[in-house]
């Protein structure tokens, strides 16, 4: 590897926006391929949340809390200043194991950078009034929890790729690729690299075996968010807030709410069903609100929800960042961090055996 060299990065989602723009910044001579316009895989469908605890998964808390920092610092770079407006984030616990289990997580998440405390139920109470008759025994909170715009990072990502010098080529997917000679078909001709970067997420698992890579990616998730009708006047604005027993997750959305649950599977009507009658149980107040889709989109997912970001040196080199199981856009700045490091053999500031295909996978 040299000044210049060559690096072809698959994948123009904000992990391959971020990737290509800390390697051009680095003063490499990369080009983005994407299959169709920035930004239109899962990073159209999130909720547009940036935090830095991800419970009993320490290692992408810690992920999040280097981005977050790089997101804070963004402005200093080329681009316009970040949307990120903070609302913190908080978890409901109705059951005695999940108590435990943050009591347990807590110490590690507190090594990662994460600030998060065990509150009680009026507290939980104070941040988010909606919250009903349940029997909430605590919660976990999280002031570090910020609504943000993922098109306006994917965009400010892009302008600075472009500004360090990065090319950037849409509507232009990937077709094969031969690692070992660093060689990048599309349907536009073919690309030499000295090194290639697959960040395609839920279509990395095919390239990535063209390079010999065994990426254990379970089957693309379909996601699916609603939004509710415009709420009551007077409703208070909440944290993200998260009803750890049913996946429930709710944020302001202007002046309606953005909601999730899981993955919908084949029965879409049900699981909608089902996101309304732990609506109306969680929140009361909000009961018999109209729900509509807000978005839907493709995810990619490891089996542990840990990312694998890893590096096969070369000439050429093939490196991988995928498997981010809905934590890219909080994982997305320090991704492309480690990919520069992992390429240019600098120092990432962590164990990045850790992130490796071939790691052990967490349980729990």
């Amino acid at each position: 590897m040299s000044a210049g060299s060559r690096v072809v990065v698959i994948g123009g989602g904000v992990i391959g926006l971020s990737i290509t723009f800390h390697l051009a910044e680095a003063g490499l001579d990369v080009t983005l391929l994407e299959r169709g316009t920035l930004g239109s895989g899962a990073s159209r469908a999130t909720a547009d949340v940036v935090r830095s605890y991800f419970a009993g998964n320490p290692l992408s808390s810690s992920l999040a809390v280097r981005s977050l920092e790089a997101y804070h610092a963004f402005p200093a770079r080329p681009g316009s200043e970040l949307p990120l407006r903070r609302v913190g984030y908080l978890v409901l616990f109705t059951e005695p194991a999940q108590v435990a289990a943050f009591n347990a997580d807590l110490p590690a998440q507190r090594a990662a950078g994460v600030d998060v405390e065990l509150i009680g139920a009026a507290e939980a109470r104070e941040h988010n009034p909606l919250i009903g008759d349940l029997p909430l025994l605590a919660a976990a909170y999280s002031p570090d929890a910020y609504i943000s715009d993922t098109s306006a990072i994917v965009a400010a990502y892009a302008r600075a790729a472009e500004h360090a010098g990065a090319a950037l080529r849409t509507g232009c997917p990937v077709t094969a690729i031969d690692p070992e000679a660093g060689r990048v078909q599309t349907p536009d001709g073919e690309l030499s690299a000295d090194a290639i970067v697959c960040a395609a997420g839920a279509w990395s698992a095919s390239l990535v075996r063209c390079a010999g890579v065994d990426l254990p990616l379970t089957e693309p998730i379909e996601q699916e968010l609603l939004t509710t009708d415009p709420l009551p006047v007077g409703t208070p604005e909440v944290p993200v807030t998260l009803h750890a027993a049913s996946g429930l997750l709710i944020r302001n959305r202007d002046d309606r709410l953005l909601i999730g649950m899981g993955y919908p599977g084949p029965d879409r009507e049900s699981w909608r069903a089902e996101v309304a009658t732990r609506l109306a149980e969680t929140y009361p107040s909000l009961a018999g609100i109209g729900l509509h889709t807000a978005v839907t989109g493709l995810r990619d997912a490891s089996p542990d929800k840990t990312a694998f970001i890893g590096h096969q040196p070369g000439p050429p080199a093939f490196l991988y960042a995928a498997g981010f199981s809905g934590h890219g856009l909080c994982n997305a700045p320090a991704a492309g961090e480690l990919v520069r490091d992992l390429y240019l053999d600098q120092d990432p500031g962590m164990d990045v055996t850790a992130l490796a295909v071939g790691r052990p996978q967490r349980t729990g």
